[in-house]
């Protein structure tokens, strides 16, 4: 039976998905301690979690802090995930995936507890296979542009899968794919933000290439969601799993949709494509479905809404 009280470890507890996963496991009555250096998190984003006395938060770096605390359920969110954030830190990136992904395993071991690590649809790389299914090894340049990311994620899977067939850990690695929601950065460099950014200061839309490249979107309460159901699922479920959004759209298609939320002319710059920019991106999500009894339900155009109107007060204040 599990403990009447859980405790869990959120690291990168102030990043984007960190502190609205802080957010829901406080709401499930969770003991958390959030871990973030906050290289790329922001303090304000944990503004509810700092006013609940069941959580603990620890500014430091975690490949240098003394010694994890021992708890029931870690969840390793910690690392750069935008690509202006990860590319302007390529070495901290692949360090936080391999060394810091280790710290969190190795916890987790010492205190039999459960593990969740972050993995990214950017293990995909540029695929030739679409839909994208679990068992599908990708095509990933290994010292490209963004291999710092999909590499470091590529090896953050494997330890983790060789930590659960040496030590019988318990592992489960979500593939996130594209999320968007309220606590983006204005500047990060991911589109959905950045169409937003741009809609709300007149400019045009930046559009990489001919903007006939695919993505899928989902909402971020829809993403918190699914990262609790598999982590709190059976054992037996198999991992990795993708979570997202298998609605997909062009980058085009976007750009029209955020003008008509934004209610301004949908006016283009067009840039060329960026290096390894993966063509199509969409999830095959029939193992979260049947496993998790999970769905994404936001639409786009609610999601877009609620994104905007924080980026708005953002950019006001």
């Amino acid at each position: 039976m599990p403990p009447e009280v859980v405790s869990s470890l959120v690291t990168g507890a102030a990043g984007f998905l960190g502190s609205h996963l802080t957010d829901a496991l406080l709401s499930a009555n969770h003991e958390v301690i959030g871990i973030d250096n906050l290289s790329t998190g922001r303090i304000t984003n944990l503004k509810t979690g700092l006013e609940n006395q069941r959580f603990r938060f620890v500014r430091g770096d975690l490949m240098t802090l003394r010694r994890l605390p021992r708890v029931n359920y870690y969840f390793h969110l910690a690392s750069p995930a935008s690509p202006f954030a990860f590319q302007e830190n390529p070495i901290g990136t692949l360090r936080v995936n391999a060394e810091g992904s280790h710290r969190v395993l190795e916890a987790a071991r010492r205190s039999d507890g459960r593990v969740l690590i972050a993995s990214t649809a950017e293990v995909y790389g540029d695929p030739d296979v679409h839909p994208q299914r679990e068992t599908y090894w990708g095509r990933v340049n290994p010292i490209g542009f963004r291999s710092c990311y999909e590499e470091g994620k590529r090896y953050s899977e494997a330890l983790a899968t060789a930590y659960r067939r040496t030590y019988g850990l318990d592992v489960r690695i979500a593939r996130i794919f594209n999320t968007y929601g309220p606590r983006m950065e204005p500047g990060d460099g991911r589109v959905v933000s950045n169409f937003i950014v741009q809609g709300l200061r007149a400019e045009p839309f930046t559009i990489a290439g001919r903007g006939q490249q695919t993505r899928s979107f989902c909402y971020v309460t829809d993403m918190i969601d699914a990262i609790v159901r598999l982590m709190a699922a059976s054992p037996r479920v198999p991992t990795p799993m993708n979570l997202g959004n298998p609605t997909e759209v062009t980058i085009q298609e976007l750009a029209r949709i955020v003008a008509l939320i934004l209610g301004v002319p949908l006016k283009t710059r067009r840039i060329p494509a960026a290096q390894d920019d993966p063509r199509q991106r969409c999830p095959d999500v029939s193992n979260a479905k049947r496993y998790l009894g999970w769905t994404a339900r936001v639409t786009l155009e609610d999601g877009v809404q609620e994104t905007a109107d924080f980026l708005r007060r953002r950019l006001a204040e």
